[in-house]
């Protein structure tokens, strides 16, 4: 039986140098066929379906972040080096580019004011150019979270950071308008990345088994920065498999610990349980249309063409603020 090596050499005149290398699998796995990595080459422009890196997104967002006034100027800058107006085939199609840039009538729209708890020092805030925060301010509807757990997928995390962390999140969590148990169900559980799925697995079922038939409400997970796929096998994982809402939070953010992070991370964490941060003031003082937001309602209104629920809707919107609809939108599902 010849090795890989003296196949290649006889078969391809292809010296491999690198033997200690693993060869890549390539094909289906019924007939699985083995490479050396050497004699394999990526097609460039491959479409990369996994997350980037930290230097990846950073170099990402340097091309794409511009403003306005430096992507116009690219803009213009390709036009003009592409010269359209003497290109033989958009000549042959009867296509005419300008090189001006199009102009649209638009309007800037005024801030809406926010409505927050009663028992904030701050009840409502109008936004400054499209920035607020939550300082003084409390949650409009603050949701519970009694049955947690924490997991830590990073080395250089200990679990005393990881511990003190978890103490200021649920701090700023209660601060903000919630209700959060500053204790875990079962302690602080460190694992490695590449064992995910056991590991989720293994901290749900003890924690269901520890709560004797009360359900885990939430999952803190803690990652290392560069994590490439962990996140999204996280998030897969707890959503398809476990039933689980998650919060992933990164190990700068554990080991630098901000007031504006925690307080975003309280955000999300709050309408991933079925709270809300804040509503439109107009729309509690019924200034604005009232949305009923219902997908069998929706279905309903496009099978039966403005049957008797949309008839019903039309009396709930009357009722609640004293005048019929100026217009009707729907939205497609």
């Amino acid at each position: 039986m010849k090795s890989v090596v003296e196949y290649f050499q006889e078969v391809y005149g292809f010296t491999i140098q690198h033997t200690n290398l693993p060869c890549l699998q390539v094909g289906n796995q019924k007939k699985a066929n083995y490479l050396p990595m050497e004699a394999c080459k990526i097609v460039e422009g491959q479409r990369y379906t996994k997350r980037l890196n930290e230097k990846q997104i950073t170099a990402l967002l340097k091309v794409t972040c511009q403003r306005p006034r430096d992507r116009e100027n690219d803009i213009l800058q390709t036009v003009q080096h592409n010269a359209y107006d003497q290109d033989p085939y958009a000549k042959e199609f009867g296509i005419k580019i300008s090189e001006k840039l199009a102009s649209v009538d638009a309007r800037v729209l005024p801030a809406p004011w926010l409505k927050y708890h009663e028992t904030g020092k701050e009840k409502d805030c109008l936004p400054q150019v499209g920035q607020w925060n939550m300082m003084n301010k409390k949650m409009i509807n603050g949701m519970t979270v009694s049955r947690w757990a924490c997991i830590n997928f990073s080395r250089s995390v200990q679990e005393s950071v990881a511990r003190g962390f978890c103490n200021e999140l649920a701090q700023m969590c209660q601060v903000s308008g919630m209700e959060f148990n500053p204790e875990p169900v079962i302690p602080f559980y460190t694992a490695k990345p590449e064992q995910v799925e056991k590991a989720l697995k293994h901290v749900y079922h003890s924690c269901m088994n520890k709560l004797k038939g009360k359900e885990l409400e939430l999952l803190l997970a803690i990652l290392p920065d560069n994590n490439g796929s962990l996140y999204g096998d996280i998030k897969r994982i707890c959503e398809t498999d476990l039933g689980l809402i998650s919060q992933c939070c990164l190990t700068k953010h554990v080991f630098k610990i901000s007031k504006q992070y925690l307080a975003n991370v309280s955000l999300k964490i709050n309408v991933k349980m079925g709270g809300r941060n804040t509503v439109l003031l107009d729309a509690i003082s019924c200034r604005i249309p009232l949305v009923i937001l219902c997908r069998m309602i929706i279905k309903a209104l496009f099978a039966d063409r403005f049957g008797g629920d949309c008839r019903d809707l039309l009396v709930s919107f009357r009722k609640a603020t004293g005048q019929k609809p100026l217009r009707i939108i729907f939205y497609r599902v």
